[in-house]
């Protein structure tokens, strides 16, 4: 079977495996769960709640401030931005509600979103709606699949509509959603943008300038190959200078000035809480780092392996890959005639192949339109083989042969 030419060097891709413990006695492609952290990134970890240990949780965080301050640094260039502009959240999901809470939602206000949201944040508008009267409308995809932008324009130029909110990568599928094309819709418009780049940042290039978002959330833990517990939320300098901030205020975002009047912080801090995990502070720090280093080679990587997989998995016999779009990324979704999907990420997962599985409620109306009950996940990253591919192909077909 052909497979498209990778491109790093064998010494480099030496290089990232020695670095990653976990690749040496399985094969990981569930990255887009949780990717296997790489050594720098679990160094930084343990040598910080070691500190914690010895000297104590407020003491072990006054003596790394300087690396602290360095965190936001370095998640900044990640994402095309300054260190103001970020705030450090414990996931995506928070970073999205912390964005949803700091817009004066009313009854009959309109959120426009997509058919493939991710379902966490559809929860959340039919909360608002719920809760507030909020109503929630959904752009067409293009016939390709994706969000049609020129759907987006005709829904959001509606004079009630408050907000346009995007799952740039759905989390049950390898779509890929136009989310510059979304952005210019949105700055024309003048209506606010909320990017959930939870899947995106670590597998391809991320700029702010270039998405045009008013926000954009995102977590450690999956391509950009961080710990779990940790995230981010990027908000505009435009943002900003509106005076937004979320509805919960804490005493990191803000200062209690006078008994009845307080005073919001300077930057995107205002949308986090007081109270850190400050090893996963230093640990996200080193990820960004880690994967600046590696630059866009980790992510035409990672779209290749993902390419070769989904050749080789649509040859299998029963087996129907269900990813649509015009762009496809390093998330590869099939269903398997006659299984359950979570039965089969188990059945793997005792053989040493790490995968994972979605299900309709995951992603309803997507899932509805492929006639799809559940779904097996790969998602490989820049540090697997072209063996471990054929080798995890091999062990589905053999759990799936008649």
């Amino acid at each position: 079977m052909a497979t498209r030419t990778l491109t790093p060097t064998a010494a480099l891709l030496d290089r990232w495996r020695r670095d990653t413990p976990g690749c040496s006695d399985r094969i990981h492609l569930n990255n887009a769960g949780a990717a296997l952290m790489p050594r720098p990134v679990l160094d930084a970890l343990l040598r910080h709640l070691e500190r914690e240990a010895a000297i104590g949780g407020y003491e072990a965080a006054d003596e790394a401030a300087a690396r602290v301050c360095e965190t936001y640094e370095l998640v900044a260039r990640l994402v095309g931005t300054a260190a103001r502009n970020i705030a450090l959240v414990e996931n995506a999901t928070v970073g999205f509600a912390q964005a949803l809470s700091a817009l004066d939602f009313r009854a009959g206000d309109r959120i426009v979103t997509t058919r493939a949201d991710y379902p966490s944040n559809q929860l959340m508008y039919l909360s608002l709606a719920r809760r507030a009267g909020v109503e929630t409308v959904r752009a067409e995809d293009l016939p390709t699949g994706g969000v049609d932008p020129e759907s987006v324009r005709r829904l959001a130029r509606h004079p009630r509509t408050r907000l346009v909110a995007v799952s740039w990568v759905p989390t049950n599928s390898g779509l890929v959603q136009d989310a510059r094309a979304v952005g210019e819709v949105c700055a024309e418009l003048g209506v606010p943008y909320l990017l959930d780049a939870c899947q995106s940042v670590g597998q391809m290039a991320v700029d702010v300038n270039e998405l045009r978002c008013d926000y954009l959330a995102a977590t450690g833990r999956k391509f950009l190959r961080g710990p779990r517990g940790i995230g981010f939320l990027y908000a505009s300098d435009r943002t900003l200078e509106r005076g937004a901030f979320p509805l919960f205020v804490d005493m990191r975002g803000a200062e209690w000035t006078d008994p009845d009047a307080f005073r919001l912080a300077d930057g995107a801090r205002r949308f986090e809480n007081w109270e850190f995990a400050y090893a996963l502070v230093l640990a996200l720090g080193e990820a960004a780092r880690y994967a600046l280093a590696v630059g866009s080679a980790g992510g035409e990587r990672a779209g290749a392996l993902s390419a070769d997989l989904r050749q080789r998995l649509a040859a299998l016999p029963g087996v129907r890959v269900l990813d649509r779009g015009r762009e496809l990324c390093a998330i590869v979704t099939i269903d398997v005639r006659g299984y359950d999907a979570a039965d089969l990420k188990l059945r793997l997962r005792e053989r040493g192949v790490n995968t994972s599985s979605s299900d309709r409620d995951d992603g309803v109306l997507d899932m509805d339109e492929k006639r799809a009950t559940t779904v097996l996940r790969f998602s490989p990253h820049y540090y697997n083989t072209e063996d471990e591919i054929a080798a995890a192909v091999q062990t589905l077909a053999e759990l799936i042969r008649p």
